[in-house]
C-alpha cells in the first residue's frame, strides 16, 4: 500500500508540475524509434460556462470545488497508462470513470460515447468484445472516508488520429455483461483532457 501511495504523491506532483500553467498541458518526444507522449490536466469542478476546464452535472454526487487530476503516459513499445485522482467527492461511494471521444461541454451526453480503441460499428456500445477495459479506458473507483481515491488504466495501444478529449465520472461501476457492458449510469461530471 505504501509502494501504490508513494507512486500515486509522483504521478500527482508530476501532474501539477506539467499543469501549473494552466489547466490541461501535454508533452511529446520521438526517440529510438519509439513515440513517447505525457499528458497532464487537472481541474476543480463547477457549473459549466464557456471555456470550462471541469464541469459538474450532478454537484450533489460530484460537488462545486471538488477536484481530479490525470496523468497519461503512452510510447509504441509500451502502450497507453493513465492514472486518475478525485478529491472532494461523497466519501465511501462508487463511481464509474471512463474516456471519452469529444471535449466536456453544457451536459453530460455532449462528451459523446467512450472512446474505443477499436469501434464497435453499433451505437451505443454495449457488446462487451468493444465496451471493455482493454479496448476503453476505465478507471472505476470508490472513494473513501475523505471523499478522495485513485485509480489507473493500462491498455496496449497509443492514440492516433482519433484521440480521447475528456474524462466522464458516472454514477455507477461500469457493467461488463452483454447488452449492458460499458454502462455506468449518468454523467456526472466530465474533465476535459488533451490525449
Amino acid at each position: 500500500m505504501r509502494i501504490v501511495a508513494g507512486v500515486l504523491t509522483t504521478v500527482l506532483v508530476a501532474a501539477t508540475a506539467l499543469t501549473a500553467a494552466g489547466p490541461a498541458a501535454a508533452a511529446s518526444e520521438a526517440g529510438g524509434g519509439h513515440n513517447f507522449r505525457v499528458v497532464a490536466a487537472h481541474g476543480e469542478f463547477g457549473e459549466f460556462e464557456p471555456g470550462a476546464n471541469a464541469v459538474t452535472y450532478q454537484p450533489d454526487l460530484v460537488p462545486v470545488d471538488s477536484k481530479a487530476h490525470v496523468l497519461s503516459v503512452s510510447s509504441s513499445g509500451f502502450g497507453t497508462t493513465t492514472w486518475f485522482a478525485v478529491a472532494g467527492l461523497v466519501p465511501n461511494r462508487e463511481y464509474g470513470a471512463h474516456a471519452h471521444t469529444n471535449a466536456c461541454g453544457a451536459t453530460g451526453n455532449d462528451a459523446g460515447p467512450h472512446y474505443q480503441n477499436v469501434q464497435d460499428p453499433v451505437s451505443p456500445s454495449v457488446d462487451p468484445a468493444y465496451a471493455n477495459p482493454r479496448n476503453e479506458i476505465w478507471l472505476d473507483f470508490t472513494t473513501n472516508a475523505h471523499g478522495r481515491a485513485h485509480a489507473n488504466s493500462k491498455v496496449d495501444w497509443q492514440f492516433g488520429e482519433r484521440r480521447a478529449k475528456s474524462i466522464v465520472i458516472h454514477e455507477t461501476h461500469t457493467h461488463t455483461d452483454p447488452g449492458h457492458a460499458g454502462m455506468a449510469g449518468a454523467r456526472l461530471a466530465c474533465l476535459n483532457v488533451d490525449y
